[in-house]
């Protein structure tokens, strides 16, 4: 096997493990591309994204750029002989992508051609999905419609949620790209075009985690565990929102109206369509998340609380 020179795109956590494989790997790592700094956490402090610390703890050279046009020309001066690309953040056009001598791979966490997109997890936990996976293909102008080299399977738990079961695929998909690209490097790697009909998972907004009390039971749930961490499950109290960060079947409780919150001991629980939640871990208005027990105690005892 020839080592290959690897050009790298990406940005956030779920990308990290993808990049340390291929740092750990004989092939050399020519350059990092990832998206510029961005202003995190209340102060707002301009902070590099995981893939850059990774790529400049490594030592190797890191170009930041929300739009790949501008430093195209540096990125081809690399001559790399494959890209990578894993959760970037943008996209790859010519003549960029026709320029590594294999083109660019992409790992994607879905079994695609389901959940083609942006948030491929959070749209599989949202839709009820039982199982989902990584795969990594072969990088194309229409968005990850290119042919598969190799695909996993997972299991979608009860009670994952989208941060859990990304964390989960970040480190097998990895595994999975880094015998993808030793294929492509000694020539035993073959691409099959995808098959059936695509669905698409375009990125999450607030609105996506904007919870609807009269949906049965099983979709809030789905729901909930879809859109943690980011963008967060939330509804109104008081005028106020109200973010939901856990939750759980509640099993023989009382039935509630829609949206209606009361105690049961120590469980705190709200009406859906069909049948009850508990709510297990929440953040009112201003204040940091919180056991959803303590919150309710802290409550005026004789006020009625519904969320809208």
């Amino acid at each position: 096997m020839t080592p290959l020179r690897i050009l790298f795109a990406g940005s956030p956590a779920a990308a990290v493990p993808s990049l340390r494989e291929l740092l750990a790997s004989p092939h050399e790592v020519v350059g990092v591309v990832t998206r510029e700094d961005a202003p995190l956490g209340r102060k707002r402090v301009l902070t590099p994204t995981p893939v850059a610390q990774l790529g400049e703890e490594a030592g190797v050279p890191v170009l930041k750029a929300n739009r790949l046009a501008p430093v195209q020309d540096e990125l081809m001066a690399l001559g790399a002989d494959l890209g990578v690309i894993v959760a970037y953040g943008g996209l790859i056009r010519e003549p960029l992508l026709s320029a590594p001598t294999h083109g660019w791979i992409n790992l994607h966490f879905s079994l695609l051609p389901r959940w083609r997109g942006a948030a491929p997890v959070q749209r599989a936990i949202m839709a009820g999905d039982d199982e989902t996976g990584a795969a990594v293909f072969q990088l194309v102008e229409e968005l990850d419609a290119g042919p598969v080299f190799a695909i996993e399977r997972a299991s979608i738990g009860r009670v994952q949620t989208a941060g859990h079961l990304l964390d989960a695929l970040s480190e097998s998909g990895a595994r999975l790209l880094r015998s993808v690209v030793d294929g492509i490097a000694d020539g035993s790697a073959r691409a099959t075009p995808q098959t059936g009909d695509p669905t698409l998972a375009p990125k999450l907004t607030l609105m996506d985690g904007r919870i609807d009390w009269q949906s049965p039971r099983a979709r809030i749930d789905a729901l909930i565990r879809g859109v943690t961490p980011e963008p967060g499950a939330t509804t109104e109290l008081e005028g106020e929102r109200f973010k939901i960060h856990a939750a759980a079947m509640a099993h023989d409780a009382p039935t509630l109206p829609p949206g209606h919150v009361a105690s049961r001991g120590r469980s705190v629980h709200v009406g859906t369509g069909d049948a009850p939640l508990e709510l297990l871990t929440v953040q009112p208005a201003g204040k940091r998340p919180m056991p959803a027990i303590d919150w309710w105690r802290g409550r005026p005892s004789d006020a009625p609380t519904v969320f809208g």
